[in-house]
């Protein structure tokens, strides 16, 4: 008898399972700053039965505030010259903070999943998938009425600002 434990298994996941859900985005923009706020978000996620609704909030706001720091804020930079990367601590490099969001309204539309015996389905990127669209199209909507054509992630205010500017010309 050898010494140790050794066990395989194998687990193909059955049937896949596909969560859905629609996010809003609401945003007021200072034409003379590029500055911008998120003045209201709005989600509702359909993610099968929620066992455990709190930690799915939770999951689904951190999931929100990522998608925010990548569309609003989040970019590393290079010096050309150099190739010295210029965003190398958190002093540089931009990211959410709580005072960058309003009060985040989410619902969840439970319709427990028929493929599995818990009736539930993933929820882990609920919140990344559906904000990235819902902030760049309520960004771009605002910026549209003024001329602009399309701004780029990340929406920095600079970016904005220079947007903006060119569309005034």
């Amino acid at each position: 008898m050898e010494a140790g434990l050794f066990e395989t298994g194998t687990y193909d996941g059955g049937v896949p399972t596909f969560p859905n859900g629609c996010h809003v985005c609401e945003v007021e923009i200072d034409a003379d700053t590029g500055g911008l706020d998120i003045v209201r978000y709005s989600a509702v996620d359909e993610v099968g039965r929620a066992i455990n609704p709190l930690l799915l909030e939770g999951q689904v706001h951190g999931g929100i505030a990522q998608a925010v720091g990548q569309a609003l804020m989040e970019d590393i930079n290079y010096d050309p010259e150099s190739g010295q990367m210029l965003t190398g601590s958190f002093m540089d490099y931009g990211m959410p903070r709580a005072d960058d969001f309003p009060a985040i309204e989410m619902e969840t539309n439970e319709v427990p999943c028929k493929t599995n015996p818990l009736g539930v389905k993933g929820a882990g990127e609920a919140g990344t998938v559906g904000a990235l669209p819902a902030v760049m199209n309520a960004i771009n909507d605002a910026l549209a009425q003024a001329g602009v054509h399309y701004v780029q992630m990340p929406c920095t205010p600079q970016k904005i600002w220079q947007a903006l500017a060119a569309a005034r010309r």
